[in-house]
């Protein structure tokens, strides 16, 4: 890899440009990010950051049909999609080097001139609609979006990215012109450029893509209200023989400097199949067939939790285990021989996910999306060998109490309540 790791500067019309050259890499990916995603929306649009992005494929005024954009997309023998989040949504494509400029150019068409076809909006209504209904009958994926809104009830922070039924239902074409108009301007928007393109022409042939983006100003992303006192919870009903289950707490946001601290102790907890709960939970007692933890921090918010699939009989069992371990980590200090080796699965699997193009340019685009400054993978290593067996005590202390609490499962259960073991 050059020694110069990654580069960011802004265009004329002041848009954020991210370059990580790769000379070795065969490939080159283009990626361009709108900064905001569900947790920019209101009520009546939720879901529409998404909806949009679908839309996106759908034509522009160079490239009418969506037939026309994704048959150029492959006639490079090109990896395209597009991805949203809570805070961001990605257009990309990742092409042969010597393809970067037609990628470019369609990237670019794609987010700036997409003309928002009515009847294909119609089409594509039906197919969030489905959509939805994947996620819906897939309890291990449903149970997800039911933590977050146990975490932050009626707020954009705890709406589902692909939003509710009834609003996708409603939403106009009108809808997605006012959205993109306000959104879609140069203040948020991060074009990033990874891999083997040529350096010598890139930052003029990015200026002339992007000369006719909107100017304007970054907009702040909306505050997440925190009114939690003590431990919440959601049962969802549903005929299943397993039990599907969120268990986490509330936390600080991504800018904290004990992020890496809690995602040691999260890779301690359940990163893998040495983990404390993969043997607590699978190989010793057999309750599970999956399990894991993660954190998800963000701008203005963030939290920890560990994911199951469980024996619906043994619910409960479950949670008190899970809860358990989390109290372990609060009074038991972490060896040297265990923090060192989550270290090593932690970086080593960083590293390994960042072979690809792609992975570099959402690696360093989904770090700037949350203004930060990004971090080199060697500067990520640095930090995470950094951490100590009392710092991930001391995180444990800080966040890992009743107010912070919160369970969401889909199971077969009427009128169940886990509360009166939802304590740690």
């Amino acid at each position: 890899m050059d020694n110069k790791k990654f580069e960011i500067f802004k265009l004329n019309n002041g848009t954020e440009v991210i370059l990580v050259p790769k000379s070795d890499s065969l490939a080159t990916t283009v990626m361009t990010t709108a900064t905001v995603g569900s947790k920019y929306e209101e009520k009546d649009i939720s879901g529409i950051s998404h909806f949009l992005e679908h839309m996106g494929f759908k034509g522009t005024k160079k490239r009418p049909t969506a037939m026309d954009i994704s048959t150029e997309l492959e006639s490079l023998g090109s990896s395209y999609n597009a991805s949203t989040s809570y805070e961001k949504t990605n257009y990309y494509a990742k092409v042969r080097n010597k393809h970067f400029d037609q990628a470019l150019d369609i990237i670019s068409d794609m987010y700036l001139n997409s003309t928002l076809p009515k009847e294909e909006l119609e089409k594509e209504r039906g197919v969030i609609l489905e959509e939805i209904n994947m996620y819906e009958d897939s309890p291990s994926s449903n149970v997800g979006d039911i933590f977050i809104n146990t975490l932050y009830g009626d707020q954009p922070a705890g709406w589902p990215i692909l939003g509710r039924k009834e609003v996708i239902k409603n939403l106009q074409r009108q809808d997605f012109v006012n959205y993109k108009e306000k959104y879609y301007g140069s203040g948020n928007t991060i074009i990033t450029v990874a891999g083997g393109y040529d350096k010598n022409s890139i930052k003029e042939k990015l200026e002339s893509a992007f000369t006719n983006i909107k100017k304007d100003s970054k907009l702040e992303i909306p505050k997440v209200k925190n009114s939690q006192e003590k431990p919440n919870e959601t049962i969802k009903h549903k005929d299943s023989d397993q039990a599907h289950l969120v268990l986490g707490f509330k936390a600080f946001d991504v800018h904290d400097e004990r992020e890496m601290a809690l995602r040691v102790l999260s890779g301690i907890l359940g990163g893998g199949m040495s983990s404390r709960l993969f043997h607590e939970i699978r190989a010793k007692r057999g309750l599970a067939y999956y399990i894991y933890s993660s954190t998800g921090l963000y701008t203005n918010n963030g939290f920890i939790a560990a994911q199951a699939g469980v024996n619906k009989n043994k619910a409960e069992e479950a949670v008190k285990v899970i809860l358990e371990e989390f109290s372990k980590l609060k009074t038991t200090l972490i060896s040297e021989e265990e923090i060192n080796k989550t270290k090593e699965n932690i970086i080593g699997s960083t590293f390994l996910n960042l072979e690809t193009s792609s992975s570099l340019a959402n690696y360093y685009t989904s770090q700037r999306a949350k203004n930060l400054t990004p971090l080199t993978p060697e500067d990520f290593a640095e930090k995470i060998n950094k951490v100590s067996a009392q710092d991930i005590q001391n995180v444990a202390k800080d966040i890992l109490n009743n107010k912070n609490l919160n369970l969401a499962v889909i199971g077969p259960f009427k009128n169940k309540s886990f509360g009166d073991i939802l304590e740690i």
